[in-house]
């Protein structure tokens, strides 16, 4: 599958018209999506950036143009885009889950691959964020970062995300707090964070929580988007099994009985229900997903239910 496939061309005509529900009064854009806090500072010239289409012809610098064939348009003080960074869990245990029925859709009882699904969310919001006039960062991370993509500007460079989203494998251990310790993995400038992730944890909640503190501190608006697959939320198992840790490797003999079921879905919830605590004592928000939504119910449900998309 190719990046152009990543996300289906009408579902990306409707998020065409989404921007992002960031909460903080950043520096915004001249066409209006997102307007600056600071006052008078309109005349002063920041930089350029290359011209992409829908961008108001009046800032087009056209000397630019003339000495250099490149079309440039002049951004000012308070045109300077919202910092959008996304990181995607890229570790063995999200690539899970994902049977399709005969007509080759993924079947709503077993859901998609979880890693496909987080990908697609991901591939979403980062495309909202592009054609809003953002910029967009991309990571991909299991026991540390696996892959980065430089800042991208613009609605032209979707496929380029698209394309490095989808190439990106899967494997190791799912470790944020290593994945963000390594040098240049932060954000450099405030923004927004989404992470994608089923939160299964190499290093244990609370030093996760440390990170994420690391991340509100530098200034970032963090959204943790908690992907799981239905087959996890409420499994259909039973008999004698011996269980495999796709991250570890390791197994255990279980008698699964409904007992244990519903212990497992007890201690789920109680899993979800202290992530959601870490995420709310850090300002943090936190949108539960399953890969056995569409894309529709999950941005335009869950994420738009919570203000973190809007129309």
């Amino acid at each position: 599958m190719t990046g152009t496939h990543l996300l289906p061309s009408d579902w990306m005509a409707r998020l065409e018209r989404l921007t992002l529900g960031s909460g903080r009064r950043v520096a915004g854009t001249l066409q209006g999506k997102r307007r600056s806090s600071r006052l008078g500072s309109s005349l002063e010239f920041a930089d350029y950036r290359s011209y992409t289409p829908g961008d108001d012809i009046r800032r087009f610098d056209w000397g630019v143009y003339s000495r250099t064939g490149k079309p440039f348009v002049r951004q000012f003080m308070d045109e300077q885009e919202l910092m959008v960074s996304l990181y995607v869990d890229c570790s063995a245990s999200m690539d899970f889950g994902g049977a399709f029925g005969s007509d080759g859709n993924p079947s709503r009882k077993a859901g998609e691959n979880k890693l496909l699904f987080a990908k697609r969310l991901a591939a979403s919001i980062g495309y909202i964020a592009l054609c809003s006039y953002e910029r967009v960062a991309v990571s991909c991370y299991s026991d540390g970062l696996d892959g980065r993509l430089p800042i991208l500007r613009g609605k032209g460079a979707a496929l380029r995300m698209f394309q490095f989203l989808q190439d990106m494998p899967s494997g190791g251990e799912g470790s944020l707090a290593a994945a963000l310790a390594q040098p240049g993995a932060m954000p450099r400038l405030k923004g927004m964070t989404w992470i994608f992730s089923d939160f299964w944890l190499a290093e244990g909640a609370e030093q996760a929580g440390n990170a994420l503190s690391r991340l509100a501190s530098a200034g970032q608006e963090v959204v943790l988007v908690h992907v799981l697959s239905p087959e996890e939320i409420d499994p259909e198992l039973s008999g004698d099994l011996r269980l495999v840790d796709s991250e570890l490797n390791t197994g255990k003999e279980v008698a699964i009985t409904g007992r244990v079921l519903e212990r497992y879905r007890e201690e789920l919830e109680l899993y979800r229900n202290e992530l959601h605590k870490i995420a709310s004592e850090r300002g943090i928000s936190y949108a539960a997903v399953s890969s056995g939504m569409t894309l529709q119910e999950a941005v335009f449900g869950v994420f738009a239910g919570s203000g973190l998309v809007q129309a």
